[in-house]
C-alpha cells in the first residue's frame, strides 16, 4: 500500500517509512504503547493528527485512509489498556505501584480508584473520552471484578469517541484556517 507523504522537507528514510506497508504496523505499535500507559514521548492527543498529516487525508474525515487510521489507534489503544488491565488484576496495586515503569502516583490513583468506585465501569469510556486522563482508570478497573470482555468494549468505545473527535477536529480545523 502506498500513501502520499504531506510533509516536505524530511529525512529520505522517514519518507520511504510512511510510504511503506509498515507505516501502519508502527502506528499500531505506537498506540499499543499508547494504550498501555508507556508512551512518555509523545501525547497520545497528537498521535492521531500527526498521523492523519503524514499518511492520512487531511480534506475529508471519512476518507479510507483516516478510517484505517482511527481503527488501527482504536485496535492498538484497546490492546494496550487490555493488557495493562489483566497486569493490573493478576499483579494488584502494590505490585504497580513498586513498577517504575507505572508513573503514576499513589495519590492520583487513589483519586481514579474513588472514581472508578463511585460511578463504576461506565467511567472507563468516559475517561477515554476525556483529555489528560485518557486510559487512567484500566488501572481500578484491573482492581476491581469487572470482566475482561466488558472492559474491552468499554475501552474500545472510548477510544473510538476520542481519535474521531480529534481527527475531526485536526481535520476541520485546516478547513476553518
Amino acid at each position: 500500500m502506498t500513501t502520499l507523504l504531506q510533509l516536505g522537507e524530511m529525512p529520505p528514510y522517514l519518507q520511504e517509512l510512511f510510504n511503506s506497508e509498515y507505516a501502519f504496523l508502527v502506528l499500531l505499535l505506537v498506540f499499543v504503547l499508547e494504550g498501555a500507559m508507556l508512551m512518555y514521548i509523545m501525547p497520545s492527543e497528537l498521535i492521531v493528527p500527526g498521523a492523519i498529516l503524514l499518511i492520512g487525508n487531511t480534506s475529508r474525515l471519512f476518507a479510507p485512509e483516516n478510517l484505517l487510521i482511527i481503527g488501527i489507534a482504536v485496535l492498538g489503544a484497546t490492546i494496550g489498556q487490555c493488557v495493562l488491565f489483566m497486569v493490573a488484576k493478576r499483579g494488584g496495586r502494590d505490585y504497580l505501584l513498586g513498577k517504575r515503569w507505572f508513573r503514576i502516583s499513589e495519590e492520583r490513583l487513589d483519586k481514579f480508584d474513588g472514581w472508578f468506585d463511585r460511578w463504576g465501569p461506565i467511567v472507563v469510556p468516559l475517561s477515554n473520552t476525556m483529555l489528560f486522563t485518557r486510559g487512567m482508570l484500566t488501572v481500578p478497573a484491573g482492581f476491581s471484578e469487572l470482566d475482561v470482555r466488558r472492559f474491552v468494549v468499554l475501552s474500545a468505545l472510548g477510544t473510538l469517541s476520542f481519535e474521531i473527535i480529534l481527527a475531526s477536529l485536526f481535520v476541520f480545523s485546516g478547513r476553518l484556517l
